[in-house]
């Protein structure tokens, strides 16, 4: 079979259940044939809202510490104040450079792995130069109106499919919330019967 799946993915440089699967995910989608339709998000989308996100931050770290620790993934939390909407904008340009693996990836570990503000045009710029993007092209990117409109577009998009929260991947009608949701994504795909041979 030849067949391609589309897979909506639903994506928060700022959340750190997205690091956790920052990198197991690409590694199931190489597995299957899959049409990645990329959907980074910025700002609070996808995410608690800031009052819950204060009473929820201590539970979560915990949790996301936990998790860290199995996949034995380093983890340092980025300052509070860090906003993703540079990254998530900034992401754009790499998928559209064939570079969006290596950007995703680079950027979650700059940020929860090194524990650095992605949020600052410099130490992102850097990041992004390090995966190969050029510099210039990048800082007007991460600043572009339009690209900002474009990711709050695609949390419009994300509501209207029932996300809920991030990482969200959405195959057909099948929704799955969260990093530990990617077995299940593995095993639907395996039953849609597009693994590479």
């Amino acid at each position: 079979m030849s067949n391609t799946i589309d897979l909506r993915l639903y994506f928060n440089f700022r959340s750190p259940y997205c690091y956790l699967a920052s990198e197991r995910m690409f590694a199931i989608f190489d597995q299957y044939r899959v049409n990645l339709l990329w959907r980074p998000l910025g700002g609070w989308h996808g995410r608690s809202d800031p009052d819950r996100a204060k009473v929820k931050m201590p539970i979560a770290r915990q949790d996301v510490a936990r998790w860290a620790r199995r996949f034995g993934m380093p983890l340092t939390p980025p300052p509070k104040s860090t906003d993703p909407t540079r990254a998530g904008a900034g992401s754009l340009l790499a998928e559209k450079e064939g570079l969006l693996k290596s950007y995703v990836v680079a950027v979650m570990r700059a940020e929860w792995a090194d524990g650095l503000d992605i949020g600052d045009a410099a130490v992102l710029s850097s990041v992004a130069e390090s995966v190969g993007l050029d510099r210039a092209a990048f800082a007007r990117a991460i600043d572009d109106p339009e690209l900002h409109a474009q990711l709050d577009r695609n949390w419009k998009e994300a509501q209207e499919k029932g996300a809920l929260g991030v990482p969200t991947f959405v195959i057909g009608d099948q929704i799955f919330w969260g990093q530990d949701r990617l077995d299940f994504v593995g095993e639907h795909l395996q039953d849609l019967g597009v693994a590479r041979q």
